[in-house]
């Protein structure tokens, strides 16, 4: 039997915030969407029951870490990443070149070869090309796969920017060609060129001629301002197609993805309400809190009150005041959590108000406070 189409629709607008639907042969999702990022075969601290009760509907995992470890033939002997990690959610993959850049030692790129590296965790020297990287991804299983691209260190130089750009957009090509057609999976372009106007709007339009399933933008959330990252949405947001859902990479903090929905983008993913999760900092509608402090020894109510998922609302911050205090890893379990039901609670409430259309008054409400 053929395996559902993947499809996406936009259902409202509101301004250029966008409220739409991806079908996947694995499930539905509702756009905009956050990714809980599970690396490595988990969302850390969590059972991936307990993601999927937060509202999520789709999480991201990681070619260069699962390749590494455990290895694409212990994943496959399992049946793939869903049955290895237990997860009926659709997966998306990231192509693994931003680790590359940022964990590994980087020996060399080679234009025809790919990227030539040591491995962070066992010095192995590894040559992944995006032939390479698309075909570990199709044997993870994952049901959207992004593009092997060159994600150069933060710099402004605009000539390495450009090269960067351009090898990207014949590796895009090239994992075009590999993924092949597979009408039940979407393959993602993934636009490039720093902070440049001119750069992205020529990544953009090579990759549109190229076809994918969707565009990514890329190369962002790496130390630029908030406000460097916005303009260069502004850049892109009239340009990018219509009838593809649109994702930006690794964002962010509440206020980026309040800004980034605002110009059009539909898909976000970040390892920050996991990784505050475990060293105590809490997303909350009031905005962040340390629960480390010692105010909280004394506060009996709950990070959220009006939530009664998991029975988060019993745990008071004194609690968990208490459990981060002693190393407890209870601590990280319960905030880990709490923030990520808190970033689907932010999503369920901004798809609201776009279907309302009373975007733009819940932006203003919120873009400075969380």
């Amino acid at each position: 039997m053929a395996l559902k189409k993947f499809k996406f629709n936009v259902n409202a607008v509101d301004n250029y915030a966008r409220l739409g639907l991806i079908e996947t042969h694995r499930g539905n999702i509702d756009t905009p969407a956050f990714m809980p990022v599970g690396t490595q075969g988990t969302v850390k601290a969590t059972f991936i029951e307990d993601i999927i009760k937060t509202g999520s509907q789709i999480i991201l995992g990681n070619t260069y870490h699962l390749m590494i470890r455990p290895g694409l033939k212990r994943i496959k002997s399992a049946g793939g990443l869903h049955e290895f990690m237990n997860c009926s959610l659709p997966i998306l993959t990231d192509s693994g070149g931003f680790q590359v850049m940022s964990l590994s030692k980087l020996n060399k790129i080679d234009r025809e070869k790919g990227v030539i590296f040591q491995s962070h965790v066992d010095g192995k020297k590894i040559i992944l090309s995006p032939e390479e990287s698309i075909k570990i991804q199709k044997g993870l299983n994952s049901d959207i796969v992004m593009v092997m691209d060159e994600c150069p260190k933060k710099t402004i130089d605009y000539k390495i920017i450009k090269n960067s750009m351009e090898l990207s957009l014949y590796w895009a090509l090239r994992s075009k060609k590999a993924f092949g057609n597979i009408s039940h999976k979407g393959l993602f372009g993934i636009v490039q060129g720093g902070l440049y106007k001119d750069l992205r709007l020529k990544s953009l339009n090579e990759l549109i001629k190229i076809d994918f399933n969707g565009y990514a933008i890329g190369g962002l959330a790496v130390g630029e301002t908030q406000k460097q990252m916005f303009r260069v949405l502004d850049d892109l947001k009239v340009y990018m197609p219509k009838d593809k859902p649109r994702y930006l990479m690794g964002v962010g903090t509440p206020s980026d993805i309040l800004g980034a929905v605002k110009r059009g983008i539909d898909m976000f993913d970040c390892v920050l309400p996991t990784r505050s999760g475990r060293t105590g900092l809490a997303f909350t509608w009031n905005g962040r809190i340390n629960i480390r402090n010692a105010k909280y020894k004394t506060d009996n109510k709950p990070l959220n009150e009006n939530t009664n998922k998991f029975n988060l609302n019993r745990f008071s911050k004194n609690y968990i005041n208490h459990l981060f205090n002693c190393n407890e890893i209870l601590a990280s379990m319960i905030l880990t959590l709490h923030n990520i039901n808190f970033y689907q609670e932010l999503m369920t409430e901004i798809r609201k108000h776009i279907k309302n259309g009373t975007y733009d008054k819940f932006h203003d409400k919120y873009i400075n406070k969380l």
